[in-house]
């Protein structure tokens, strides 16, 4: 294990990673309007929060959206990719410039959400607290604010345990949905479900290509199938990592919508602006990915009350102590500092829907790579003019324009373009079309 100071890297406990996980934890609807620091601007009532995260919900929209995409796929086939009547008619035209501006503003409301959510909760890690309580706050979403005042899932006892008589817990034992101070009740819970819901909303995006006469990629299917069930992981089993899907995937989402709906009225848009566009949404599998992966791998310290026992109270607390007992970081899972040794993970839930995530962006991340190398190496095989002078700037060249036929050689078949249509746009480096 690798430590820095009050936090460390380390592997997981192996027992987090079950499958199916275990459903006994629950999820905490969002506070209602006027209850926390956060205001929600209206109530979604608990059955049908709770309702459209049955696991039943993903896997049927999902089914029927990928089976419908493979027969209008073959429609399209058989009528040689000829558009369909509807899509010349202005009602369509409309339709399609409505659908980008609702998500484009959508996305910036959620953005915006996100944003004031993650400034309310997150802890600085140049604070009194240091990295330990920036850790906490971002590791641990639901309770009071303050390091080891979070309340967590115990897996081993089954119930939700704390390590400090500040938890706030209702009469059933469980998180209250009115503490405030933590990411899922100022703003997680409420923006997170609402994301979830705008990816089934978004395979209409697939439908306008296929309207279109096009087709749509296995590819681009697995795309939208694989966010639905990836957003109702990290919200079923209250994942925190869940909120860089929410927060960064908003963000360039109210980009690129903006700019669809801005080109769908014949407005020239600058190269630069489509290029950067193109290389955030790139940089979102990457970092994505990445940034949930390694909330697996962290511990942390944090306070506990002075004589307090929480060997029975905390699975995680056991599993962390066992992990690091022989890099002689822990001596015991409460040392006379009164600090305690934790994971940022600690449950199964938790885990499942972390590497649910991560094996959901591998493949679009492998296949951004690979075109990239191969783009690379065949351009670095073309003769150089001046390669005495010009060897370092030629390389930086060769791989900028490298990493844009690899981003349009994902775009096409992450989103369904055409080889014609790819072809057409080869010479403007038209953005790639973002279907998170």
């Amino acid at each position: 294990m690798i430590s820095f100071d009050s936090a460390a890297l380390g592997l997981p406990d192996w027992s987090l990673f079950k499958f199916p996980p275990p459903a006994d934890a629950g999820f905490i609807p969002p506070p209602p309007p006027g209850t926390t620091s956060f205001a929600p601007p209206f109530e979604i009532p608990d059955h049908i929060y709770q309702a459209v995260l049955d696991p039943k919900v993903p896997l049927t929209i999902a089914a029927v959206y990928a089976i419908s995409a493979k027969l209008l796929n073959a429609y399209n086939k058989s009528t040689g990719k000829k558009p369909w009547g509807i899509s010349k008619t202005l009602p369509f035209k409309w339709f399609v410039i409505a659908h980008n501006i609702f998500l484009a503003v959508y996305s910036a409301w959620t953005w915006w959400g996100m944003f004031n959510a993650l400034r309310r909760t997150v802890v600085s890690p140049l604070g009194p607290t240091g990295v330990s309580g920036f850790l906490d706050s971002m590791c641990q979403i639901n309770g009071e604010s303050g390091a080891g005042n979070a309340i967590f899932w115990d897996e081993a006892a089954g119930s939700w345990q704390t390590f400090t008589a500040d938890g706030v817990m209702v009469a059933s034992a469980e998180p209250s949905r009115y503490a405030a101070g933590r990411m899922w009740n100022e703003g997680l819970a409420f923006y997170g479900w609402l994301f979830y819901l705008s990816k089934f909303y978004e395979v209409f995006d697939t439908l306008i290509i296929l309207a279109k006469g096009k087709l749509s990629s296995t590819l681009q299917t697995y795309h939208h199938a694989g966010a639905m069930m990836c957003m109702w992981a990290g919200m079923r089993y209250m994942s925190v990592p869940i909120w860089i899907f929410v927060f960064f995937n908003s963000f360039i989402h109210a980009m690129m919508y903006t700019y669809y709906t801005v080109t769908a009225f014949n407005i020239r848009v600058p190269m630069f602006i489509k290029r950067s566009l193109t290389s955030m949404q790139i940089t979102q599998f990457l970092v994505g990915g990445s940034g949930a992966m390694i909330h697996s791998f962290i511990y942390y310290t944090i306070p506990v009350m002075a004589g307090e026992s929480v060997s029975a109270s905390s699975a995680a607390a056991s599993a962390s102590a066992a992990a690091n007992a022989s890099a002689g970081l822990v001596g015991s899972i409460k040392n006379s500092f009164g600090r305690q040794v934790t994971p940022c993970i600690t449950s199964s839930g938790t885990t499942f829907a972390i590497w649910l995530n991560v094996f959901y962006l591998t493949p679009l991340t492998y296949l951004f790579v690979s075109f990239f190398i191969e783009s690379y190496l065949r351009r670095s095989n073309a003769p150089a003019k001046n390669v005495k002078n010009r060897r370092l700037s030629n390389s930086v060249a060769i791989a900028e324009k490298a990493g844009w036929e690899a981003a349009k050689n994902v775009e096409r078949e992450v989103y369904g373009e055409s080889n014609e249509g790819a072809a057409k746009k080869g010479k403007n480096g038209r953005v790639l079309r973002n279907r998170n």
